[in-house]
């Protein structure tokens, strides 16, 4: 450890500048000074920074007509104004030096010396250098978010409260897919229901349901949710908590030793839940249980909501269910 600190401290002392560096003749004549080209190389990135941050906007802003066009617009603006700024960067601030032959290899320190001085005058002719480096950080910058921001793509990034609003609320009717109201004593055990809130629109993420019946003997539901499942007949969302896709099948526990208990079977990936249980995964990818619907009989007979979901409904992507649904 000893060698290399000492090898680390006399490797910076033999970077530092010498006097006699800061003596020496130049090599390129010193050129003079050029304010417009500067000040059209700060308009210049000014204008990539600009178009570079409105990339993320429109991208965020779903209102914006033509969305797609705006965004390869903006993108594209920005990278012509950053090219011309180092078209004109190169044609105007930096000196130009002629030649007959080509440079000889560094192949001495005293060589590369000078080649380093030669590169260090070439750029004198910036008067505000700073401004410009600064113009340029921030133009790289804009540039950088409006190429990463397509990575919201990935999960949602805007617009997270269509994810947690739904159309249930105490009172609301279920209704089968012919619009006619969901009887209580019409739905049997062993057999799969679809219902939708009355009068909204079923389009919504968390608008279908499964309905099915169980006896309440065989019933075990996390504490709090006792009076969900008026005379064994639950509701869950329709919307598998994996990938989004339909939970479409409905296992009857034919064969005891591997399906003992009735299950709601998502077919894209096979993802099962446990109705009896409160929706709980018993196989597959899902990461969480399906939300739970509370139930009430009015004096009709007829089913309806008794509030809203247990949780969010649809995809548990990273950072998106961490919030309860609301009407």
């Amino acid at each position: 450890m000893k060698r290399w600190l000492i090898a680390a401290i006399v490797l910076l002392l033999g970077r530092r500048p010498r006097a006699a560096a800061l003596r020496r003749e130049r090599m390129v004549p010193p050129g003079p000074p050029d304010r417009g080209a500067e000040l059209a190389v700060l308009a210049l990135l000014l204008a990539a920074t600009v178009c570079g941050a409105a990339f993320p906007v429109v991208y965020a802003v779903d209102s914006i007509p033509n969305q797609t066009q705006f965004l390869g617009l903006s993108l594209g603006l920005c990278l012509a104004f950053l090219a011309a700024a180092s078209i004109l960067i190169a044609k105007r601030l930096v000196v130009t030096e002629e030649l007959e032959e080509d440079y000889p290899p560094p192949e001495h320190p005293t060589e590369q010396e000078a080649l380093g001085q030669l590169v260090d005058e070439s750029g004198d002719r910036f008067t505000r250098r700073r401004l410009i480096v600064v113009g340029a950080g921030a133009a790289g910058t804009a540039l950088g978010v409006a190429l990463l921001t397509p990575a919201a793509s990935l999960g949602p990034a805007f617009h997270m409260d269509p994810f947690f609003r739904t159309p249930w609320r105490r009172g609301r009717l279920l209704v089968d897919e012919d619009g006619h109201p969901l009887l209580a004593d019409d739905v049997e055990e062993e057999t799969f229901y679809t219902a939708f809130p009355q009068g909204a629109d079923r389009e919504q993420l968390g608008a279908p349901l499964v309905v099915v019946r169980l006896p309440p003997a065989q019933l075990d539901l996390p504490s709090g949710r006792r009076d969900w499942a008026p005379r064994g007949i639950l509701a869950y969302s329709k919307i598998c908590t994996h990938a989004g896709c339909a939970i479409a099948l409905y296992r009857k526990p034919t064969f005891p030793p591997t399906e003992p208990r009735p299950a709601l079977v998502c077919p894209c990936h096979y993802s099962t839940f446990d109705p009896a249980r409160g929706g709980d995964v018993i196989f597959g990818p899902a990461g969480r249980p399906l939300p739970q619907l509370p139930l009430l009989v009015d004096g009709s007979g007829r089913l309806r909501a008794a509030g809203n979901f247990s949780g969010a409904v649809g995809p548990s992507w990273w950072g998106v269910r961490n919030r309860s649904p609301y009407a």
